[in-house]
């Protein structure tokens, strides 16, 4: 019998990181550099070399492993916005963590290891791929959100995601070992195959039911929609500024992907069963989310409320269940991506040794301070109230839009009336900022290469929304 190696190009990207993660550990060990200096730009080069291998390997959609492995365009957009975010994310982070003592060679392997969950995640061609680059995802942030040991709320956020990450993960493997039971594959395109002969066939078995129900459930948990969103408050108050930073961005990306290839795809065949549970999902996260964010003062977890939120509008994409609704799903998704980055940057950049710049009144008078930052912070808050010209509200339109075409006019009017209410604690942070007097504070002073990051950051939330059709475009290429 003779055996031919399969072809190891398409998984270049994954290969290169997780060769780069070793070699972070070795440099972290053997040359950190002053305050991990060397160890963190290992970490930068490294994400920066994926994304080369990525574009570099990249000619057309290819599958490999048996099929186990695919690449398509889904997956190279999802990579290279996740590659560039946690970029970011390291980049915000390395002074505010140098500050507390947290810059590790382990938190850089860790965010390293997450992001190539992801990576995983998003070529996954069978369903035993996809839940190994979750769970590859899921330790690492459970690790990463108990990084301050020392700090009795950081421990206790990590053991509640744990408990319910595993939690949610359980569902989800329960859902898919159950469509293996009743299709007999683990492959995802012969798995929608078989359930689209299922629902032809008006065979919908009390498995098929259960197996949706699991999976619904497990990613309501992942995505933090109402009411599986318990977690996610008390998780980025406790976890560090920075970690805090990749759960509402990298992270969310993976739940995505999540989405995108269990219910877009294997369970598209069924979407009359699930899009009314996603409905019921969208609903109760904008009105729970928008609602109990207005009574926030810690900045924290008012963008954990107004997270819950924004994955009830992601949702409205999806439950429309074609595939206009999934490219403004993943236009939404990924425009959060860029403005939540921007706008735990801005918590990070006022931070400092002792303080964290978590209040809402922490931000008073910035723009006395800072008028710049105070600039870029205003146009994060108006793209997160969905406030135009910035690209907020293109994604919030292309949601809805996407629901009205399907003639569920109730739920758009749903959405508008929460987006309104919304508005109302994103204002008070500009409010703060722009009209109260300035606390005694210190001048702000970051590094040139984060001033100019956090620039170009909330350039691009603001110039995506004068022109959003590129990307808009590449969101329906890929669809």
């Amino acid at each position: 019998m003779e055996f031919t190696l399969p072809d190891f190009s398409p998984a270049l990207p994954e290969m290169v990181l997780l060769a780069a993660s070793c070699v972070v550990l070795l440099v972290d060990l053997f040359w950190p550099g002053r305050e991990r200096s060397n160890t963190y730009v290992a970490a930068q080069l490294s994400l920066l070399a994926t994304l080369v291998a990525l574009l570099q390997s990249y000619t057309v959609p290819t599958a490999t492993f048996s099929g186990h492995y695919t690449v398509d365009g889904l997956a190279l957009v999802v990579k290279a916005v996740s590659l560039l975010v946690m970029f970011g994310v390291l980049l915000f982070g390395r002074d505010y963590l140098r500050q507390r003592a947290l810059l590790s060679g382990e938190y850089l392997t860790l965010s390293l290891l997450a992001t190539l969950g992801l990576l995983i995640m998003s070529s996954a061609g069978s369903l035993l791929v996809l839940y190994l680059g979750l769970e590859v995802l899921s330790l690492s942030s459970y690790a990463l959100v108990a990084l301050n040991r020392d700090n009795s709320m950081a421990s206790e956020a990590a053991i509640k995601y744990f408990f319910l990450g595993a939690l949610a993960s359980g569902f989800v493997l329960y859902g898919m070992s159950l469509l293996y039971g009743v299709t007999g594959s683990l492959d995802i395109g012969a798995v929608t195959q078989a359930v689209g002969e299922h629902a032809r066939a008006g065979n919908f078995s009390a498995l098929l039911g259960l197996a949706l129900t699991m999976l619904v459930v497990g990613l309501g948990f992942k995505l933090g929609v109402a009411p599986f969103h318990m977690w996610l408050p008390d998780v980025y108050q406790g976890a560090t500024t920075a970690v805090t930073a990749f759960l509402s961005t990298v992270s969310k990306l993976a739940a995505f992907v999540l989405v995108a290839k269990l219910l877009a795809g294997v369970g598209h065949p069924l979407m009359e069963h699930w899009q009314q549970m996603l409905a019921l999902l969208a609903v109760l996260s904008l009105a729970v989310g928008n609602v109990v964010a207005i009574a926030q003062t810690n900045l924290k977890r008012m963008l954990a409320y107004s997270t819950v939120s924004h994955m009830g509008f992601f949702l409205l994409g999806v439950l429309a269940g074609d595939a206009d609704g999934m490219a403004a799903s993943l236009f939404y998704m990924v425009t959060y991506a860029l403005t939540g980055l921007a706008a735990f940057g801005m918590i990070m950049l006022l931070s400092r040794a002792g303080f964290e710049a978590e209040r809402i009144d922490d931000f008073r008078g910035l723009n006395q301070r800072s008028p710049w930052l105070a600039l870029v912070m205003l146009v994060v808050m108006f793209s997160l109230a969905g406030v135009p010209p910035t690209v907020g509200f293109y994604a919030k339109l292309g949601v809805i839009e996407a629901v009205l075409r399907h003639d569920l006019l109730w739920l758009a009017i749903v959405a508008v009336i929460f987006s309104v209410v919304g508005a109302f604690y994103y204002l008070r942070v500009v409010k703060a900022m722009y009209f109260d007097a300035a606390e005694e504070q210190p001048a702000i002073v970051p590094a040139l290469d984060v001033r100019v990051f956090i620039g170009v950051n909330g350039l691009l939330v603001l110039g995506l929304g004068i022109f959003p059709a590129p990307l808009l475009a590449l969101c329906q290429a890929v669809f």
